[in-house]
């Protein structure tokens, strides 16, 4: 990101001194659904981003320019809720949530841009929000915690926006640390930071490109059937207050009970579980291979028991088994498309993207779009020596 060139383009816009802060998008290791489950999850920042150029105006009325979207929108506290761009409601969701919480703040103007690509499933909705609070804070000297900060943020996109996402989006844009990944406790939110040596290896993520429009209503679906899982269980376990708590002894005790495919999702979601403490003890150890193979383990469950992967991403994923320079591969996400995450050897990434981009495209019509990714802190303000050499 070049911080330097957004920030004269600010100053030739509103003419006036700002600050600059910014917030990661975010990977997801391993632990894919487990959060509606109570499980745990296991994302990191990544070296892609929104930067917010941000200066307070002294007066009531917000203004916002999107560099990426060259259209700018201004309000007050009264109008915002006529505003109708999207993009904006993301912004203008954070600024409804601190004045439900009674919280003052006053106009401020804004120039931001992101490199974070949109719809491949890297959070950069959760970026803009945690980036937008962390600058108010800042600017207006607001009483937040960082984990203050990841829960209005959730809120604002649940209730404004009307996406029902969980909290790690957030949680990871906010508290991510270099070279590290996040084991988050959905159940909690306490979080540990487990080290992520990549040895020769890089983060390579490849996008179907596609979207097949059953991510929503079967995300609902999903829900639903884990939520039914769990009231068989609490039969029997009246204690257990997620499938969390649930082990895959006490599922095969009461399989009889089960519709087959309630007790595939169950079965995926309390193995997937166990995977992330099994990803943490392979990152403790330096043990990408294992690493790698839990990759593949969560994709064929995805695959065969949660059902929520599709023809492309399976494509992706199977592209990759027959080569030892790659470790491992997973779908990543919701499901029904996005990207695939793959551990792949250095001095084998060029050739691994030639090769794939030129399969697909010869499967699907289409190649990919391809992002090496590298880990990163979270939410922070940019200081003057990154600004002048940015």
């Amino acid at each position: 990101m070049e911080y330097s060139a957004l920030l004269q383009l600010y100053k030739d816009r509103f003419n006036s001194e700002p600050r600059v802060f910014r917030s990661p998008g975010r990977i997801n290791i391993i632990g894919e659904h487990t959060d509606y489950n109570d499980g745990f999850v296991l994302p990191a920042g990544i070296d892609k981003e929104i930067c917010m150029v941000m200066g307070v105006n002294f007066s009531d009325t917000f203004n916002l320019y999107s560099v990426d979207k060259k259209e700018c929108v201004s309000f007050t506290i009264d109008t915002y809720r006529e505003v109708s761009a999207g993009w904006a409601k993301y912004i203008i969701g954070v600024i409804d949530q601190l004045v439900q919480m009674e919280i003052a703040i006053g106009g401020f103007d804004c120039v931001f841009q992101g490199d974070i690509p949109l719809g491949a499933g890297l959070s950069s909705s959760a970026a803009l929000e945690c980036a937008t609070l962390f600058g108010l804070k800042h600017l207006f000297n607001v009483e937040l915690s960082k984990k203050e900060i990841a829960l209005i943020a959730q809120r604002a996109e649940n209730q404004y926006v009307g996406v029902n996402c969980g909290i790690m989006d957030q949680f990871a844009s906010v508290f991510a640390a270099e070279g590290q990944a996040l084991k988050l406790d959905c159940r909690d939110l306490s979080y540990e930071l487990y080290p992520l040596e990549m040895q020769g290896y890089q983060l390579v993520l490849v996008d179907s490109l596609v979207s097949h429009n059953l991510a929503s209503s079967e995300y609902n679906v999903r829900r639903a059937e884990c939520e039914e899982a769990l009231a068989i269980l609490q039969q029997k376990h009246p204690h257990f207050l997620a499938l969390r708590d649930a082990s895959i002894e006490d599922l095969e005790a009461q399989k009889d009970e089960f519709r087959p495919v309630v007790y595939k999702r169950a079965k995926y979601m309390i193995e997937e579980i166990a995977r992330v403490g099994k990803a943490c003890q392979a990152m403790t150890s330096n043990d990408l291979p294992e690493l790698g193979s839990l990759l593949y383990a969560t994709h064929a469950g995805l695959q065969h028991e949660f059902e929520i992967s599709c023809k492309e991403l399976d494509f992706l994923v199977d592209f990759t088994r027959d080569k030892e320079e790659i470790l491992g591969s997973r779908m990543m996400g919701g499901g029904f498309g996005g990207c695939t995450i793959n551990l792949v050897k250095d001095d084998f990434v060029e050739d691994f993207e030639l090769s794939v981009s030129k399969a697909y495209e010869a499967a699907y019509g289409k190649a990919p779009a391809i992002y090496r990714v590298k880990t990163s802190s979270g939410s922070s303000e940019i200081t003057a020596s990154l600004l002048i050499n940015g």
